[in-house]
């Protein structure tokens, strides 16, 4: 009981000061939860509590899900890594790379050399950005009306590169592309291929785009984090009707559910006899996949969406096939080799191949990055590898 005990307390201080309104957090190994725990309230001075089965909106952790889709059909020889995209996605045949603006402020576009494969949209090295991120991008979608990626318009996704692809690591709306392939080889929209390949075997049941009814009365409220530290409920829905579904960041789901998915992954592709991908896979999910790039800090030009972000600063982190990847052992416990990553309501997730942990707290509050989320994040983590000693 000392590891449960030490992490509610870390839970129940961080709602007690304000830090959050509500908290869930999960820990499991490959046979099973570890630690449990919710505290809280769905919404700052609301009535209903936060419960285990709380549904969040899990932004890009629905990355690693559609990474994980895209193997599966990889698997399957319907996609190939290292073949160009463009003969799936016939969108894709000629990519434009951003140069920059000219005197009269039109944008400088030209083509790319290389053909981008599914292999670099997989590791974010494909030449996408997100406009949170790059200013340069942002000035191109005002130029072009383009809307954010978050309206999951077909339109926003004809952004133009930013670099040659293959060059650096840039966190981008590479796994909405990735997710477009999936669809095409398969047939299936996104939801129902989640549906069916991924969240029905694993009876993750609180999982998908659309919110149902039942889902709906668990729906945590989002947040936003004012300039005197508090927190203000705030109206956010992703799209219940959209022109395509965000495989790179538009799931709700619990932190229960994505344990679940998490604790396949901790298990080479198998959990309770059901196998969603391949030993070799995983482990290859699991490879640095960039060679001598490095991802690299989040430096936020809106403000209003995300903080500057960075994990571990100082440390070099790689990326695999669906996560970053650590080289280091953390000062929290977690192990080098360990595999991670957020979404933008201030969720986040890890794996731990070394030590046979994964983990999830789940929050819902803007900007991304949030010092008081991550701190509660470290301190978390921190109580549940202690108690493992």
């Amino acid at each position: 009981m000392e590891v449960k005990t030490d992490a509610d307390r870390v839970l129940e201080q961080a709602v007690e000061s304000g830090a959050v309104a509500g908290v869930v957090a999960v820990a499991a190994n490959e046979t099973g939860a570890v630690y449990e725990g919710a505290f809280g309230k769905r919404a700052a001075g609301g009535p209903a509590p936060m419960t285990l089965d709380t549904v969040f909106w899990i932004a890009s952790m629905t990355k690693a899900i559609t990474s994980v889709a895209a193997l599966q059909q990889v698997e399957h020889g319907r996609l190939s890594l290292d073949e160009p995209i463009a003969g799936v996605l016939p969108e894709l045949k000629d990519p434009q790379v951003l140069e920059g603006f000219d005197s009269a402020g039109s944008p400088k576009l030209r083509p790319a050399k290389r053909p981008l494969t599914l292999r670099m949209l997989l590791t974010h090295t494909a030449g996408f950005t997100y406009d949170i991120w790059n200013a340069d991008m942002g000035r191109y979608m005002e130029h072009a009306k383009i809307p954010g990626i978050i309206a999951c318009k077909n339109v926003t996704l004809g952004t133009p590169l930013v670099f040659e692809p293959g060059q650096r690591w840039e966190y981008g709306i590479s796994l909405d592309w990735a997710g477009k392939a999936v669809e095409k080889v398969s047939g299936r929209s996104l939801e129902d291929y989640f549906k069916a390949y991924i969240f029905g075997p694993l009876g993750m049941r609180d999982s998908g785009f659309v919110i149902g009814p039942d889902q709906r009365k668990r729906l945590a409220t989002m947040h936003a984090r004012m300039p005197d530290g508090t927190l203000a409920p705030m109206e956010f829905e992703m799209d219940q009707a959209p022109e395509f579904f965000m495989g790179g960041g538009g799931l709700y789901s619990t932190a229960t559910d994505y344990l679940t998915f998490l604790r396949a992954l901790l298990n080479n592709g198998t959990l309770d006899g059901v196998r969603i991908l391949s030993p070799e896979t995983v482990a290859e999910m699991n490879r640095n996949q960039i060679g001598d790039l490095n991802v690299t800090k989040l430096v936020s030009v809106i403000p209003q969406s995300s903080n500057d972000a960075e994990f571990f600063p100082g440390m070099v982190k790689k990326w695999g096939l669906a996560y970053m990847t650590s080289t280091e052992a953390a000062s929290s416990g977690r192990g080098a080799g360990s595999l991670a990553w957020a979404g933008l309501g201030n969720t986040y997730y890890w794996l731990d191949p070394s030590a046979r942990l994964a983990g999830v707290i789940c929050t819902q509050i803007l900007p991304f990055a949030d010092p008081q989320a991550l701190d509660l994040f470290e301190a978390w983590e921190t109580a549940l590898y202690r108690g493992r000693a």
